[in-house]
């Protein structure tokens, strides 16, 4: 079991949901804080940026492969540079996104990308730190976040299983002791068929540790889902409205759909409850319902009983169904009218 702030995450507590602003914010800090605002009403655990600016991240050029190119990008035409300077969470905003969040009780916490970017994020105690698919190789960040003993939740998109180990076992050398991975597809927005949260109980059982989803795909099936297969975490992209654009807007979730996101996940979870045969304390008042066997004409003391005049139905206070061959063409000792449950007392 792990805490992240005053949540403990794990097998035995409802998932824990993480509401991504990344950069549908649209660069308004008061947009920023409506989507705190927002998160917190829909019942999300925490809210989640990211720290970094396009200075950190790429080079200010517009050309070979700092250009987006790829016609089926939904950031096509764009440098590198560019997308990142409209995505970004300014540095002198994170401290009054956190205190809202603190003052609505939902967790802040944020994605560093450099050693600058964890500094900042010390400096405002985060609770714990997020690292992003693209940087889950960048075994120089994972010491740096590693080092400051708080909980890690590492996105596994595109890694393989010797990449994630070098993550994993660079992350625990250097002091990690609570690590959480997130499953996760790396394209925006990921389709259901290529989510393959199968993996989800193979990476638990490879890294003992605690795993999610970080969901990319449309709607809340999938998340739904992974809970099924042991998911404790799920974070997904949230904005106010996706028909205000943005650069993640497209597969970001709308306040209502987080709401029932939370709902819906908290329910799976509910359901998986243990192995459990027979009747439950909830449905023993409904045993009654069973089909049992009746008499359905009146007798007389010697009558024969017959598929006439014994059947099952329901309620079930009568003998068991599976008695039937037994009871027939034996006699009943007395009269007995219509609608009288046969029990072996009878006959």
């Amino acid at each position: 079991m792990i805490s992240i702030g005053n949540r403990r995450v794990g097998a035995g507590e409802t998932p824990f949901i993480i509401a991504e602003m990344s950069g549908n914010h649209n660069q308004s800090l008061e947009r920023a804080l409506e989507i705190v605002d927002a998160a917190a009403s829909t019942g999300a655990h925490a809210l989640k940026i990211q720290t970094y600016t396009p200075d950190t991240m790429t080079l200010d050029l517009d050309e070979r492969e700092f250009h987006i190119g790829d016609p089926n990008s939904l950031w096509t035409g764009k440098s590198l540079y560019k997308l990142y300077g409209e995505a970004y969470t300014p540095w002198e905003w994170h401290k009054p996104i956190f205190e809202r969040a603190r003052e609505l009780g939902i967790i802040a916490f944020s994605t560093p990308f450099d050693d600058t970017a964890v500094d900042l994020l010390e400096s405002l105690e985060v609770p714990c730190y997020k690292i992003a698919s693209f940087e889950n190789t960048d075994l120089p960040l994972i010491r740096r976040v590693a080092a400051t003993g708080k909980p890690m939740i590492i996105s596994t998109g595109m890694a393989s299983i010797a990449e994630l180990d070098d993550t994993v076992r660079t992350a625990r050398a250097a002091g990690c002791k609570d690590l959480i991975l997130l499953k996760c597809t790396s394209t925006y927005p990921a389709t259901a068929k290529n989510t393959n949260i199968l993996t989800i109980p193979h990476l638990r059982e490879l890294f003992d540790c605690e795993v999610g989803l970080s969901d990319h795909t449309m709607g809340i099936g999938v998340s739904v889902a992974s809970v099924a297969l042991g998911a404790s975490v799920i974070e997904k992209h949230f904005t106010l409205n996706r028909a205000d654009g943005g650069v993640d807007s497209t597969f970001s979730m709308e306040p209502a759909e987080l709401m029932q996101l939370v709902v819906e996940t908290e329910r799976a979870w509910q359901a998986l409850g243990q192995v459990s045969y027979g009747a439950t304390e909830a449905e023993k008042k409904s045993i009654v319902f069973r089909r049992s066997l009746y008499v359905v004409q009146d007798l007389k003391a010697g009558d024969v009983l017959t598929k006439h005049n014994i059947r099952a139905i329901r309620p079930g206070l009568g003998l068991p169904t599976k008695h039937l061959e037994v009871v027939l063409g034996k006699a009943v000792k007395h009269d007995v009218p219509r609608g009288t449950a046969l029990t072996w007392e009878l006959i």
